[in-house]
């Protein structure tokens, strides 16, 4: 078998805000894979400044994979245990070598194009007249869950939006989640989330920053929305620790990133600790490209969860891969009339 590695920066269409910054472009990596005259692809999808896999050594650390490919999967993913993003490419190329379309991981009525994944529109953080127009975009393309991101202008303005939102759709009519990325102190956290719940809200993921888990404790027993653990997530290794997090926390939800807690076999180490205390759970990409999207999208309807998904990252980028993935109507589907172009 001979792997390779090759990089691609992804260009975001328009600048994307967190509270953590603008992105105008995405870093990510792909393992390929031939074998006996068949090819298999991962995406190794690495977020700077997030992923605990950032590191100077990381493309060291791809060479090694690939130098070392021999050793097969199971040994490769025990190795690379502190690089999740790595560990979740190659389980995709792998999948994507044994299968009989190297696209089509996980076979299912969703890639036979009989079903689709309901997924949450995605709002950006910026000024007020842009989130505005990106909400009235995600509402006339027939969604029905929203995720904004607050936290990083003004917060009465972000409070002011949420109310608009409500004057004039109910709760039955759109579930609205937002996200934090951790702008929160922890001395106005439970005030803000007050002043949040009176706009119905789903939840809201990681009110404060990660690894401050008594005080997130403390948020997740009074809290009046709902809170989801997400960056908490990252870097947390054994199946001990992930236990220990979640009790300690008792979040309502946590959300999964196959690239950054460990890919399919992480996730789904997460989700077994979860559901035995009764959390529940969604999976969301990491800004993957249609390569990464596709492997999650596929392997997340393989679980059967209801809940609208964070799948819906595929049209931000000026140069991602044509795929059969398309959006439409709030819901994720594979499109078999739709080819896939994937060169590098």
């Amino acid at each position: 078998m001979k792997a390779t590695y090759h990089k691609h920066i992804l260009d975001f269409k328009r600048p994307s805000g967190t509270s953590r910054g603008v992105m105008i472009t995405k870093e990510t990596w792909f393992i390929l894979l031939e074998h006996e005259g068949k090819n298999g692809v991962g995406e190794c999808g690495i977020l700077r400044g997030l992923s605990i896999d950032d590191k100077p050594n990381y493309e060291t650390k791809l060479k090694w994979t690939c130098n070392n490919i021999h050793l097969g999967l199971e040994k490769l993913l025990t190795e690379l245990i502190e690089f999740p993003s790595i560990q979740f490419g190659l389980e995709t190329a792998f999948k994507s070598l044994e299968s009989v379309d190297q696209f089509q991981l996980f076979p299912s009525d969703f890639t036979k194009d009989r079903d689709s994944i309901p997924i949450n529109g995605l709002v950006w953080m910026g000024n007020e007249d842009f989130m505005r127009t990106q909400i009235q975009e995600k509402i006339a393309s027939g969604f029905n869950c929203i995720k904004l991101k607050i936290g990083a202008i003004d917060f009465q303005t972000e409070l002011d939006i949420l109310k608009s939102i409500r004057q004039e759709f109910s709760v039955s009519d759109i579930e609205l989640r937002v996200d934090a990325n951790g702008a929160f102190s922890p001395d106005d956290a439970l005030e803000k989330l007050n002043r949040l719940s009176e706009y119905q809200l789903h939840s809201i993921e990681q009110p404060i920053k990660a690894k401050q888990l008594q005080i997130m404790a403390d948020l997740c027993k009074v809290t009046p929305i709902p809170i989801a653990l997400d960056e908490e997530l990252i870097g947390v290794f054994s199946k001990e620790d992930k236990q220990h997090v979640l009790k300690t926390i008792k979040p309502q939800y946590i959300i999964l990133k196959p690239s950054l807690v460990g890919g399919f076999k992480g996730s789904k180490d997460w989700i077994n600790s979860a559901e035995d205390l009764n959390i529940k759970w969604w999976i969301t990409s990491a800004l993957e490209s249609n390569i990464g999207l596709n492997a999650i999208a596929q392997w997340t309807y393989t679980l059967k969860n209801k809940m609208p998904q964070g799948l819906g990252t595929g049209g931000l980028f000026t140069n991602n891969f044509p795929s059969p993935l398309r959006v439409k109507n709030g819901t994720l589907h594979y499109d078999l009339n739709q080819n896939w172009e994937f060169n590098l």
